[in-house]
């Protein structure tokens, strides 16, 4: 099979001793509470587009990336910090914040789905670490957010039907999506053939 399409790089690389119990205590605190406030910043950097319910925001490439450099458990933690902090802090995407915004936002779905693709690209990244695994991994994350986004969006919004729903939910984000997990795939990749 060519490299380029294999799922597995053989090497062990620097950088992923920041995943679990390879790393200090100190080392994941720090891992998580970085993507944390990554996570936090990437939802400043937002764009909202007429009659879109949901913006389009930096923050999932914190969340891709949470999962590839930290591993599915640090990663789940960091995006579950992150969704804690915006219980008491203005974190959200548009500088929102609180528990109402958590369980009755258009958005929220996707919040909630934030720790669960970045627990599962950490999963299968632990095996799919070249970097084809990685952008699948990464792809396999995004689908999980994506479905709790639709899900929740479509009753929030009170969307008609459910094609509505993933319409604006999904299918209008998925070049941009791929654009993230295409670019968070590659520095992750690229970082990995980094040598100390």
């Amino acid at each position: 099979m060519p490299a380029v399409l294999s799922l597995q790089s053989s090497h062990a690389a620097p950088v992923d001793t920041l995943r679990g119990d390879q790393a200090s205590a100190f080392a994941q605190a720090l891992g998580v509470t970085g993507f944390a406030l990554l996570t936090a910043l990437g939802a400043q950097f937002e764009v909202r587009l007429f009659l879109w319910e949901v913006p389009i925001t930096l923050q999932t490439m914190a969340v891709y990336g949470s999962g590839l450099f930290l591993g599915w458990r640090n990663g789940l933690l960091a995006q579950a910090l992150y969704l804690t902090l915006g219980l008491f802090l203005p974190v959200y995407s548009g500088g929102d914040g609180g528990a109402s915004y958590l369980l009755g936002a258009a958005s929220a779905g996707y919040l909630w789905g934030f720790p669960l693709a970045a627990a599962v690209i950490g999963k299968l990244s632990e095996r799919w670490n070249s970097l084809s695994g990685s952008a699948l991994a990464t792809l396999g994350g995004s689908v999980l957010m994506f479905s709790c986004g639709v899900a929740v969006l479509h009753y929030t919004a009170g969307h008609a039907t459910w094609l509505e729903s993933i319409d604006k939910g999904w299918w209008r984000f998925v070049s941009i999506d791929l654009l993230k997990i295409g670019a968070v795939s590659l520095l992750y990749s690229g970082l990995r053939q980094v040598r100390f």
